[in-house]
């Protein structure tokens, strides 16, 4: 009986050769620059899908911090209080000395009013009454520009010299619809039956735009030319920044003691804020239009990875003989579907920095792309490219080399 020889010492199964990761990216490189049509294509749409998305990340963070710039310019703090419905379901009016009781409050730090009048005001006595432009005629305090912190762009604001005299002050389209470009003690409008002098012009106040339709004159001379009541129309106060919740909460009740539940009080800046807040719908909408141009790419690339292992049966097969294993064929396509992610979302980033700080730069916003959505997408490729191309690779692993060969 014979027995089967011992192995000789020393010989030993000979074990393949392991890729470094520089052997690693170097093999996969060099399969990527073969096809430089097709890698180019492949990663044009997954760089279109990450340039969507970070443009669409960009362009909303840049809006936000410019609203939150035109905020703290303008301030948070400012709250208006109205008239609402009265208990037997008419208008009702806010007590004359509204805005006296309104500056009791502690934490209000100023307090002012305007009252709607029933003059109307034209460019001069040959336009006829019935084209007014929409431009209402108000009666102002003297505090009301201090509150608001509007700013005047030519001429001056009303105060304790001129309020008792025809002067008027124009908001921003009031002037516009005018045709007064400039004040002075020659530039003059037809006001409530008489000419009133234009002593300033306002700018654009985005917390108060009902204002900038406004003509504003002095409460003395609105009593005694235009027939005003002295009942305010719009109260505004400004309340210190950390106590503005609390001031909101007993404003109503302040205003008009005897019928609390006559009044509106509402926080300006909430309503721009609001006004923004509605483009995240859109937003998000176009953040899934991105989404989906990302799985489109990630679909080209695996298209790719494909079409490439069909091609390079051959050489599949050759490695395989030269002693490549499974592990590293499959490494080996892997890699360069990674790669080719990974070219794409640099250069979808890329784009969309691109296309983010066009856009913000043309509406004069300052430009935010923020870091997380910048690796967010570095890393949604990768995993993309990952997905992508690990059937490839699975399917060059499986390939018998005589099987390559032959197909050759």
């Amino acid at each position: 009986m014979s027995t089967a020889a011992p192995p000789r010492p020393g010989r030993e199964r000979p074990r393949p050769a392991r890729l470094s990761p520089a052997d690693v990216l170097r093999v996969g490189g060099s399969g990527l620059r073969s096809r430089p049509l097709r890698v180019f294509l492949s990663a044009l749409g997954i760089a279109i899908g990450i340039a969507a998305m970070i443009g669409v990340v960009g362009i909303s963070t840049s809006s936000q911090e410019e609203l939150n710039r035109r905020l703290d310019a303008l301030g948070t703090n400012l709250l208006t209080v109205g008239p609402g419905q009265s208990f037997g379901g008419g208008e009702a009016r806010l007590p004359d000395e509204t805005v006296e009781m309104v500056q009791r409050i502690g934490p209000v730090e100023s307090a002012a009013a305007v009252g709607l009048t029933d003059a109307k005001v034209y460019r001069n006595d040959h336009v006829p009454a019935t084209e007014t432009g929409g431009i209402g005629v108000y009666a102002a305090d003297t505090a009301l520009m201090k509150t608001l912190g509007t700013e005047i762009t030519d001429g001056q604001w009303l105060n304790s010299a001129n309020e008792r005299y025809p002067a008027v002050v124009l908001g921003l389209r009031a002037a516009e619809q005018l045709a007064v470009h400039e004040s002075g003690p020659d530039v003059q409008v037809w006001l409530g039956g008489r000419w009133f002098t234009v002593v300033g012009l306002l700018a654009a106040n985005e917390l108060v735009p009902e204002l900038d339709s406004a003509a504003l004159v002095g409460r003395p001379v609105a009593e005694r030319e235009l027939g005003y009541d002295g009942h305010p129309t719009t109260v505004y106060a400004r309340a210190r920044p950390a106590a503005v919740s609390d001031v909101q909460a007993v404003l109503g009740a302040t205003a008009n003691p005897e019928d609390p539940s006559a009044v509106e009080v509402s926080r300006p800046s909430d309503a721009l804020a609001a006004k923004e807040a509605t483009d995240e719908t859109l937003g998000g909408l176009l953040l899934g239009l991105g989404a989906v141009a990302l799985l489109v790419g990630g679909v080209g690339v695996a298209n790719t990875m494909v079409i490439s292992v069909l091609e390079r049966r051959a050489e599949i097969g050759l490695r395989r003989s030269l002693g490549a294993t499974r592990g590293q064929i499959r490494t080996q396509f892997l890699c360069e579907s990674l790669l080719l992610s990974a070219l794409g979302g640099v250069g979808g980033i890329l784009l969309g920095i691109g296309v983010t700080g066009g856009y913000a730069t043309y509406q004069g916003w300052p430009s935010v792309v923020p870091a997380w959505a910048m690796s967010g997408g570095l890393g949604a490729t990768l995993v993309i490219g990952g997905l992508a191309g690990f059937y490839p690779a699975v399917r060059a692993a499986r390939l018998p080399p005589t099987e390559a060969l032959a197909a050759t």
